[in-house]
């Protein structure tokens, strides 16, 4: 069995696996960019456990409940406040659900452990003296929660004139002076570049280039404001021992990840033995808060940064970014294809770069591969028709070697036998899409040989019946491998497919995908039963031209 290297440590030392994704602002219903950070984060989990079984996993998502920006959410929808929070987290928890998303924890700001262990880390800060009041003039971004460098402000004309806006967000800053709890951030440069050194602390490499540079720029590196006054921002955390202030919202938020470790309790931390987190995924908006900000706090706090940050690019839709004011925010469950859309997410995007959605690519992406190249095969191969008895034949030798003299069987057993150690290093490297596209390709293969090989025509005679026999065992063996390899990405759907050819859930594992029945030295061939009935995998979708949905079983 491999063992991944970042999971090596955790292995050793009996500790769980620790992943996160950010908790998700509850100024609006979640969307799209939300969705792919939480499928991101669970395919990078299945995958763990799919190689190391007995790894214990801590998997935390959540909800961002406090700040300016919920405040005025709330008043919009003529809510209190805690109502407001709580049926916004919980359409994360329901999209999450219906996506598969496979969370252990869920965190929520608004909930007392939280608050607990935010001002436990505000007075660690404070006996450490890295934490002081002081008067703060500066560029804030009511959306950004967050106050802007004057390096990192450029002016654009507006209608209403010349305006201040971030060249991070856009988001139009505001001129802001006011007294507040200020952070020693200009202490920690050194130590985030020591711990920004090494090679693959942020994936892709390219982020950790991001920050690499602007930590070696000479640009000044000020201390910041870990505070608002409580009359400005009162639906938050109070500074303790100190009412009249709140505790920046980004602080609090970042601290959730001791919070689901047991922070503060002892006792807690000991049992769970979760810190550092092995990896948090994040997206590029919010690199600069868990690749500067949150390590440094932690440094500060004498507690170990993560062990890694995968940062993920944006989803533009039709080329566009999503905005409110563009009307083309997607909501995930509103799509045509619910069922494609966490495949067409992880198929899709390259992490690096930023993706382009459209309804049209998902609809042909789902058609084309799930109900077409895949479940068709399998509805094919495990139907009545050809595979009357509901069987996984044996793979007779003599009508095996037969078989792979014919050039598309060669290609294809070539290709299966590269195919787990192919993947296994695309998901290690967080490169689904390549992952995804190498399955694929073998499942063309497959439908390619399947094609030639006739086995209608061989069904018809009786002689040929241990080469149909091969036929079946070839084309069922390489379902089998690759709904293995597509547990990540499509956890439903390949389960759905492992469960009509009947392998045991223990069966399952990444070292099972490993060689296909006929490279198994000594393996002994029975006929094994797969599940009866007909099978649909993936139901085609078609759209008429009131662009109403409707769904056509594949045959």
């Amino acid at each position: 069995m491999r063992l991944s290297i970042r999971l090596f440590s955790s292995v050793v030392q009996k500790r769980p696996f620790y992943i996160t994704t950010p908790i998700f602002y509850v100024n609006a219903a979640p969307h799209l960019g939300h969705l792919y950070t939480a499928v991101v984060a669970d395919a990078i989990q299945r995958f763990e456990k799919l190689t190391n079984p007995d790894c214990n996993i801590i998997f935390s998502t959540g909800t961002d409940e406090h700040g300016t920006k919920i405040q005025q959410a709330a008043a919009q929808a003529k809510l209190p406040l805690q109502d407001y929070c709580n049926n916004i987290s919980h359409e994360y928890k329901e999209l999450f659900d219906e996506f598969e998303v496979g969370y252990t924890d869920f965190i929520r700001t608004t909930e007392e452990r939280h608050k607990k262990a935010v001002r436990h880390f505000w007075r660690n800060l404070v006996q450490k003296d890295y934490i002081y009041k002081a008067k703060y003039a500066g560029w804030y971004s009511v959306n950004d929660e967050a106050f802007v460098p004057e390096s990192h402000t450029r002016d654009e004309i507006t209608k209403d004139g010349k305006v201040k806006v971030s060249t991070e967000s856009g988001h139009k800053l505001e001129w802001t002076e006011e007294t507040n709890y200020m952070f020693r951030l200009s202490e920690f440069k050194k130590h985030l570049q020591e711990w920004l050194k090494p090679d693959g602390v942020i994936q892709p490499s390219k982020f950790q280039k991001q920050l690499q540079e602007f930590l070696a720029s000479d640009a000044y590196f000020p201390d910041i404001s870990v505070s608002r006054p409580s009359t400005r921002v009162h639906w938050a955390v109070r500074v303790p021992d100190d009412e009249e202030q709140s505790i920046y919202v980004w602080l609090d938020a970042l601290i959730n990840y001791l919070t689901v470790c047991g922070y503060p309790d002892e006792e807690q931390l000991m049992a769970r033995r979760a810190w550092p987190a092995d990896v948090h995924v994040v997206g590029k908006d919010i690199l600069k808060f868990h690749g500067i900000y949150w390590p440094a706090f932690l440094m500060a706090a004498r507690w170990q940064p993560p062990r890694q940050l995968v940062c993920h690019s944006h989803w533009t839709v039709d080329g566009q970014k999503m905005s409110k004011s563009l009307g083309n925010v997607v909501a995930p469950r509103s799509v045509l294809a619910p069922a494609a859309l966490r495949y067409v997410l992880l198929r899709e995007a390259t992490m690096a770069d930023d993706a382009n959605y459209s309804e049209t690519k998902l609809l042909n992406i789902a058609n084309s591969e799930l109900a077409d190249t895949l479940g068709n095969l399998a509805s094919r191969a495990c139907g009545a028709a050809l595979n009357p008895r509901h069987e996984l034949p044996p793979p007779h030798a003599h009508e095996l070697r037969s078989v792979a003299r014919h050039e598309p069987a060669a290609c294809l057993l070539r290709a299966l036998d590269r195919l787990p150690e192919t993947c296994h290093q695309h998901f290690s490297n967080y490169q689904f899409y390549k992952g995804v596209d190498a399955v694929i390709h073998v499942l063309h293969l497959a439908n390619l040989f399947f094609e030639t090989m006739k086995p209608w025509e061989l069904k018809k005679n009786p002689e040929c019946q241990k080469e149909l026999d091969v036929v079946l065992h070839i084309t069922l063996e390489t379902l089998r491998i690759c709904s293995i390899i597509l547990q990540p990405i499509i956890p439903g759907l390949s389960s759905k497919l492992l469960d009509k050819l009947q392998v045991p859930k223990e069966l399952r594992y990444w070292q099972h995908c490993e060689k296909p029945s006929w490279r198994i030295k000594g393996a002994i061939f029975e006929t094994k039963n797969i599940q009866s009935g007909k099978f649909v995998l993936f139901q085609r979708i078609y759209v008429d031209k009131k662009n109403v949905q409707k769904k056509k079983a594949s045959v």
